[in-house]
């Protein structure tokens, strides 16, 4: 399952939404998040689904790559479909027992909270696995440059975020060596139903933290080491300047949202 995390990696490909602006692509993501929460109906969740499958084709990013990410989060998915199930009142009730009942509001709840979900992650991910981490945090510290006149440190913000991003790959292929080298000593994380397979990651856990806090502690003595200092004064190798492309995406994204919404009121 930790091979299935597809969130923080990058996949190179020679594609329009690669070249686009982190800032578009961030902005991108938002507003496609909004569409996807303000969508009702099945013309809504076609349109969205026509407008997912286009920007992904778009990307070059293997469908099959994307949708592994998918894995990691079924659980949690599973959850939130059981709770939207049997706990959304409604007064048409297809199955009832004792204190649980499902009703055709649930259901319809339960479904339109599995396809925000899953198109949640597959928005995100297109972001994450088209964008650099160094493009993201020079994209998310330049649209979040307006707040330091507040004294929002947002060098600093941009910078937790991308070391956060960078940390994911390096820890999950950390866990994978710490999970094979238990299970050469007879530990098992494979077999029994899921509790018993949560109470096996247990062991997992503080050696993986203390790899983790050691990593830290050594990137920030290696950027003491030169004396780093973040925020202003600092200049960038790529200054991010928008195209003539970038101002094309901000328009189909737009229209795409005002599209949403005026199918969820008409």
């Amino acid at each position: 399952m930790m091979r299935d995390i597809t969130i923080g990696q990058y996949y190179p490909a020679e594609s329009l939404i690669h070249r686009l602006d982190p800032r578009v692509k961030l902005s991108g993501t938002m507003l496609f998040l909004i569409a996807v929460f303000a969508g009702r109906g099945i013309a809504g969740l076609l349109l969205i689904t026509v407008f997912l499958a286009a920007v992904i084709r778009i990307s070059k990013v293997p469908f099959g790559y994307m949708v592994k990410g998918l894995k990691a989060v079924v659980v949690l998915m599973v959850i939130t479909a059981f709770f939207n199930l049997f706990f959304t009142p409604g007064t048409s009730i297809i199955w009832e027992w004792k204190w649980l009942r499902i009703t055709g509001e649930g259901v319809e709840a339960a479904v339109r909270m599995l396809f925000r979900l899953t198109y949640l992650i597959l928005g995100t991910s297109v972001m994450t696995l088209t964008t650099t981490p160094n493009e993201l945090t020079d994209g998310l510290e330049k649209a979040l440059k307006p707040l330091q006149a507040v004294r929002v440190p947002v060098h600093e913000i941009a910078m937790m975020m991308a070391i956060a991003l960078r940390f994911i790959p390096i820890l999950i292929e950390e866990t994978d060596k710490i999970m094979r080298a238990q299970m050469a000593r007879g530990a098992d994380f494979d077999q029994g139903n899921l509790i018993r397979r949560a109470k096996a990651m247990v062991p997992l856990l503080v050696p993986l933290f203390i790899s983790a806090f050691r990593r830290a502690n050594d990137l920030a003595m290696a950027m003491e080491a030169r004396c780093y200092r973040g925020g202003a004064g600092r200049t960038k190798m790529k200054p991010l300047k928008y195209a003539g492309r970038d101002y094309a995406a901000y328009a189909v994204l737009l229209l795409f949202l005002a599209a949403v919404i005026m199918l969820r009121r008409f």
